[in-house]
């Protein structure tokens, strides 16, 4: 009879103990099955000209960052300068605008100098969802194959910039280097 009411009694307490430390866990650290992986796939017409269709293969060959942003998130307003230096500083930054309306998006840019190389215009989410992303803003490292190897929920910080994005471009810029000279001294000598 013990043992009836003692398994339920485990189950409930080990229950119990996953909730608690789902509860502490930080949303802005959840780990993303996309960091490994190359970048989605997507067709998007580019924000600032609908002629234009932009795909992953245009955010990729250099490393650079990848934002997500709207312009009813004041967070993204607020990240705004940080990416703005990083630009001045070269990287490059290539952007989804995120459930947004075209129009706001573009007035937004007319009023404001914009970090970004590329804008995919992304009006319903679609390429969003295939890229995971939960909220904006949203940032992404992708290397120079494309392939993500970072990614934060919520908006960039100075600290948060110094200490894990901007030391991890450096090391995906210096393996592209090492890369390309390995290349090419491969091709030297089969030459």
């Amino acid at each position: 009879m013990r043992l009836k009411l003692l398994i339920p009694l485990v189950a409930v307490v080990a229950l119990l103990g996953l909730l608690l430390l789902g509860l502490g866990l930080n949303s802005r650290d959840l780990p993303s099955p996309l960091v490994g992986q190359p970048a989605p796939a997507f067709m998007l017409e580019s924000l600032e000209d609908a002629e234009v269709i932009l795909t992953e293969q245009d955010f990729i060959g250099e490393v650079a960052l990848v934002n997500v942003w709207a312009t009813w998130c004041s967070t993204c307003r607020s990240e705004k300068p940080l990416l703005m230096e990083l630009a001045r500083g070269g990287i490059p930054i290539h952007a989804f605008n995120y459930r947004d309306e075209r129009d706001a998006a573009l007035r937004y840019l007319e009023m404001t100098e914009s970090p970004y190389r590329t804008i995919a215009y992304d009006p319903a989410g679609d390429a969003g969802i295939d890229w995971g992303v939960y909220a904006t803003p949203e940032t992404y490292v992708l290397d120079a194959e494309g392939v993500i190897r970072y990614k934060r929920i919520g908006p960039l910080s100075r600290q948060l910039l110094l200490d894990e994005v901007l030391p991890l471009v450096e090391k995906l810029r210096v393996e592209k280097l090492r890369a390309e000279k390995l290349r090419s001294d491969q091709a030297r000598r089969a030459s």
